[in-house]
């Protein structure tokens, strides 16, 4: 079931735009665990890094995607060449957006439904007028980036758990689940286990059963991703967590925010430096998955205190949209990417009325 249409007097027509998943890297599908300690991963990761090094990787170069002047008509198109027509000065290419949100954590305290709801509304169009709606037209991807529900942890305790508190358990799932239900009715939406989530503890964390979202998955728009997640986007590499590398980083170093951890372990090129000394992950034996073996164009980490962005630019000419995703639930904020040229900004939800 897929729904692709904004609902207006106009009908306008979501945009919508070419995806492919890159998680296959996080996924522990054949793996087997047979008590084996950490030396092997130690060892693939030592591996991994000589063998860069030694290398000199040339193709590590990934870049805003090339811009060019295209003259076209009925019989065809020519690719333009030269400096005397700048191609930034031409509206060239389609906004094409992609929301993060992070740390909607339903069921906690902090949670605010109405103002999710509100989210929900500007992404389906079902907010604001004309004009705002065919800016919703233009969102053709929604990532929720870890952390989506809070679950009464006190309750498991071991012991049989009576009905009510078996509703406790199950009700934020449910609240998120009917919010999901909407989103995906009109756009594709990625969700990724977060430290909150009934999910793996360790990293990589594997996708959250789809079966604890009865609506949503109704809809192939509706993806249940990895953690770290990766995917291409209209040609576009993203790369991100849901927080926990960046959140461990910075309990052992020092950096003056999160923009410049999270540029450290693009440098080092490995997502979780701490892993495994004080970040749990999975004791692979052949492999370490978080070695960045290709440089994204977007790099997002979620569930952190503040908004934060810049370009990074590596020393071969790499450039690298960072992005540090705040908590929705404490903020009301969304990070919104403009696929074309990779400015973002932010979006905020309020329920609060003056008189």
């Amino acid at each position: 079931m897929a729904a692709m249409e904004i609902d207006t007097e106009k009908n306008l027509q979501r945009k919508q735009s070419t995806y492919q998943s890159l998680d296959e890297t996080f996924e522990i599908q054949n793996e087997t665990y047979r008590g084996q300690q950490y030396s092997q991963i130690y060892f693939a990761r030592l591996h991994t890094m000589r063998t860069l090094l030694y290398s000199l990787v040339t193709h590590w170069k990934p870049h805003v995607p090339d811009d060019h002047l295209v003259l076209e008509d009925e019989s065809g198109r020519v690719k333009l060449g030269g400096t005397v027509l700048s191609p930034s000065v031409y509206v060239t290419g389609e906004d094409k957006y992609v929301v993060f949100i992070s740390g909607v954590n339903a069921g906690s305290s902090l949670s605010n439904p109405l103002q999710f709801q509100l989210l929900v509304d500007h992404i389906t169009g079902h907010l604001g007028d004309e004009k705002e709606q065919g800016i919703a037209a233009e969102i053709v991807h929604v990532v929720i980036a870890g952390n989506s529900v809070e679950i009464p942890l006190g309750l498991l305790n071991g012991q049989n758990l009576a009905s009510k508190d078996q509703s406790r358990l199950s009700e934020p799932v449910q609240e998120l689940d009917i919010l999901l239900t909407q989103i995906a009715a009109g756009v594709p939406v990625d969700i990724m286990p977060g430290s909150n989530d009934p999910a793996n503890f360790c990293l990589p964390q594997q996708p959250l059963n789809r079966w604890l979202f009865p609506g949503s998955r109704a809809y192939n728009t509706f993806r249940s991703c990895t953690n770290p997640h990766c995917f291409e986007l209209a040609g576009v590499r993203i790369l991100g967590t849901s927080g926990q590398n960046i959140d461990d980083l910075k309990k052992y170093s020092e950096g003056k925010d999160e923009l410049e951890f999270m540029e450290r372990t693009l440098k080092w090129r490995h997502l979780a430096p701490t892993t495994p000394n004080t970040l749990g992950c999975y004791p692979f034996t052949d492999r370490d998955p978080f070695l960045i073996e290709s440089c994204p164009h977007v790099y997002f980490v979620g569930n952190q205190d503040k908004y934060g962005t810049r370009i990074l630019k590596g020393s071969e000419g790499q450039l690298v949209r960072l992005i540090s995703i705040p908590k929705f639930c404490n903020t009301g904020m969304v990070v919104v990417l403009n696929l074309r040229n990779l400015e973002c900004h932010t979006l905020s939800f309020g329920t609060q009325f003056s008189l």
